[in-house]
């Protein structure tokens, strides 16, 4: 087993909805050995399921992680390069004959080309093909550039199978250019975690976020659960629990 489908799997286990699912069945596994241990368990697993789907709640998580405003165009110049960081894969997708962008990837990138043709800043695309498939995210995301939106990245670092990587592998690439001062593309959610590794690797960061989230209870449906507030939860979670890894990593390094 390789070490990144075994940090997968540990992911997985501590992150729901799974680690509901086993928090669940070790309240019912118990119910006759340990009754008051089991409806415990049990209660847990289920409000915190049903509180975990709701979009208020997958929203609050979210702003939890968000270190930044959105980024005034006006400080677009003080800026040498913008780096955008893939969000994941279609593998082998019926419909474009192959691998292509999934919508993560493709929120990112829409804003990154945005940002370019406001700035004329030139563009580092970084994303490899953690989960196998046949090109990596930023060979696509490149492809997706030049025949969707009319321009050629720069930079196309495509070997990263993490944030981690994708910090390492693309400073390199642009310190070699003189680049120093990089507007960092991602989802606002991801900034917190993925901003001080660019500026661990060397580089001075401008945090760019895309899709910022909202607190507000605009109506009764915010409080009712929702396949998107469940999936909002999940990454907000899957982003503290990162966060906690990478200190654990430096400090064992």
């Amino acid at each position: 087993m390789s070490a990144l489908l075994a940090t997968t799997l540990i992911s997985a286990a501590l992150l729901p909805p799974l680690s509901l699912v086993i928090l669940l069945t070790a309240g019912l596994w118990l119910h006759r050995r340990r009754p008051h241990l089991s409806m415990s368990l049990i209660l847990l697993s289920t409000s915190a399921l049903y509180a975990l789907s709701t979009p208020w709640i997958g929203g609050l998580l979210q702003k939890s992680l968000e270190i930044s405003t959105p980024v005034s165009l006006d400080t677009l110049g003080d800026a040498d390069a913008i780096v955008v960081i893939g969000g994941g894969r279609r593998k082998a997708a019926s419909e474009y004959g192959g691998d292509t962008l999934n919508g993560t990837s493709l929120e990112r990138l829409r804003y990154a080309a945005y940002l370019h043709r406001a700035s004329g800043l030139p563009v580092l695309v970084s994303g490899g093909k953690p989960d196998g498939g046949s090109h990596g995210e930023g060979s696509i995301m490149a492809h997706v550039l030049q025949s969707e939106y009319g321009f050629s990245p720069h930079w196309v670092e495509d070997a990263s199978l993490t944030t981690w990587d994708n910090a390492r592998l693309s400073a390199p690439l642009l310190k070699d250019a003189g680049v120093h001062r990089i507007l960092l593309v991602t989802h606002a959610w991801h900034l917190r975690r993925a901003a001080p590794l660019f500026e661990s690797s060397g580089l001075s960061v401008i945090p760019a976020g895309t899709q910022f989230s909202s607190i507000r209870l605009d109506s009764i449906r915010d409080l009712l659960p929702t396949p998107s507030g469940l999936r909002d939860s999940t990454y907000a979670l899957h982003e503290w629990l990162g966060i906690l890894w990478y200190k654990l990593r430096t400090i064992l390094a």
